[in-house]
């Protein structure tokens, strides 16, 4: 099973650099966002190809008509955090309040309820596994935030398998669709998105996925803009992640829906017998 989906996010939403931190930061850029999601969408219709987009409420709020653009084209929407900080960051009233604006500002457009969620960076880990009840309490269904491994920021290595699987809190349930991962010699290897996908090359990308059962990428719309400015002062490391490999990018998108079938969360939702699915209380 492989499910195509897109964090919905401006080119500056970079995490853990202060130039980027914040919305007072963000207004120092200028907004790419129109240009890169026409992309996305042609392609997707020329290859009529379903896909869930995780969106910022900060992005409904700033760009209704591509909110509009998405839900009138017939594809799933889910909420990728309001203002896209990192949850562990967050204290738990300040994480409930930028969920529930994000819901507010992306039901007001689409009016359909929202039930999918990934947190900006994966960033749901062992020591704020609360995020689960507030998610379930505001009517979330589908959490999509676990990176099964050690990483930048955190990960959730004790989660296990990289699997859909059955989140138990509290006597409630919440379904899991977290990242995939691929081991070579023992090392897990991220390959199905972000800047993985860009800096590996795409015969390896084929072989990954060719051999994977369960696939969930994550792609982003600056991920495939290579007019986009280079930030100033990065890491070293920061400026490979987000700027390698950007002009081969949308060619290699474009081979790889064309090569592997994918769908969108909710009918992979629908694929899943979940009555035998691994159950984790955390």
């Amino acid at each position: 099973m492989n499910i195509l989906t897109f964090d919905i996010e401006e080119w500056f939403h970079i995490l853990d650099n202060d130039s980027t931190k914040g919305e007072r930061e963000w207004s120092n850029y200028a907004c790419r966002l129109d240009a890169n999601m026409d992309r996305i969408l042609s392609l997707l219709d020329k290859n009529n190809q379903n896909a869930t987009f995780f969106c910022l409420g900060w992005i409904a709020r700033k760009f209704p008509h591509v909110i509009k653009a998405i839900h009138n084209s017939g594809y799933e929407i889910a909420t990728h955090s309001d203002i896209h900080q990192l949850a562990y960051e967050q204290k738990r009233d300040e994480f409930r309040h930028d969920l529930i604006d994000s819901i507010n500002s992306i039901e007001a457009i689409t009016g359909k309820k929202i039930t999918s969620y990934r947190a900006p960076g994966f960033s749901l880990i062992s020591e704020n596994r609360w995020v689960f009840d507030i998610l379930i309490e505001n009517g979330i269904k589908i959490d999509c935030s676990i990176f099964p491994a050690r990483r930048a920021h955190g990960g959730f290595h004790e989660f296990g398998q990289a699997e859909p699987a059955i989140v138990c809190r509290n006597g409630l349930e919440i379904k899991e669709f977290p990242i995939n991962l691929y081991n070579i010699l023992g090392k897990h290897l991220i390959f199905s998105g972000g800047g993985y996908f860009r800096l590996l090359p795409y015969w390896l990308i084929k072989i990954m996925m060719q051999d994977s059962g369960y696939v969930m990428t994550y792609f982003h719309p600056r991920d495939f803009d290579a007019d986009q400015p280079v930030i100033k002062n990065l890491s070293a490391l920061r400026k490979l992640k987000s700027y390698y490999g950007l002009k081969g990018a949308f060619r290699k998108l474009d081979r790889l829906i064309c090569d592997f079938e994918f769908t969108d969360l909710k009918d992979a939702d629908s694929l899943v017998n979940w009555q035998a699915a691994r159950r984790i209380s955390l």
